[in-house]
């Protein structure tokens, strides 16, 4: 991403230039965290090349354009929602908990709100401030860019240093996400505090089935 974008210079002119791009990172995973990020950088300053959605770069590139980015930005605000949360109010709910956390930061930091929020997705009926949602937005929006990259670079770091304490799990390659690996150290050591449990549930269900059809084709379990 080479520049700010169309959207981006509109939304400054309409509502003031200091932008909050907003993305989480962790739906998915089996275990850990929600993890999303506010991020306002300098409207006089080019954008960062190379900076884009976190999902298409590499693990080195993000370490290093997540340094520039905790150099150049005005504030950056983390914000979270537990495994816990996750298995409580749903992941849809613990996602836009942990947006309203990071949001909810960045006045106290900067010394003012945000003159406006771009969010990647779709609209958060529930997020609780004036925003514009941007689909595929880390792709297409620097700010929001921005925020994924720092996102997904702590989440991995949380999950890392997790997977110290339950080192059977792999969480510092799999970030917790449901690869052959994670499943098969789930069924033979259980779950953890850090396992989303409606999740694994949900895997463990896919799991019997899969295998109950397995032994339907083979002739084992014929009724």
């Amino acid at each position: 991403m080479a520049r700010w974008s169309p959207i981006e210079r509109t939304l400054r002119e309409q509502h003031g230039p200091l932008l909050a791009g907003v993305d989480e990172v962790g739906r998915g995973p089996l275990a850990g965290p929600v993890v999303a990020c506010a991020v306002v950088m300098p409207p006089d300053r080019r954008a960062i090349g190379g900076v884009n959605d976190s999902k298409q770069l590499d693990h080195a590139t993000r370490i290093e354009l997540a340094v520039r980015i905790r150099e150049q930005a005005l504030v950056i605000s983390l914000g979270a929602a537990s495994a816990r949360e996750v298995d409580r109010v749903n992941i849809y709910h613990a996602t836009v908990l942990a947006m309203q956390r990071a949001l909810a930061r960045i006045p106290a930091r900067l010394g003012e709100s945000p003159h406006h929020v771009l969010v990647d997705g779709k609209p958060l009926r529930t997020l609780g401030v004036v925003h514009t949602a941007v689909v595929k937005g880390d792709a297409k929006c620097y700010a929001i860019a921005c925020a994924s990259i720092i996102a997904k670079v702590t989440r991995d770091r949380l999950m890392t240093l997790l997977s110290q304490r339950y080192p059977h799990f792999a969480w510092e390659r799999n970030s917790g996400y449901g690869t052959a690996f994670h499943r098969g150290a789930l069924a033979q050591h259980g779950l953890t505090p850090h396992h989303r449990r409606s999740f694994c549930l949900d895997e463990q269900v896919a799991l019997d089935l899969t295998s109950a059809l397995d032994h339907s084709a083979t002739g084992i379990a014929n009724d």
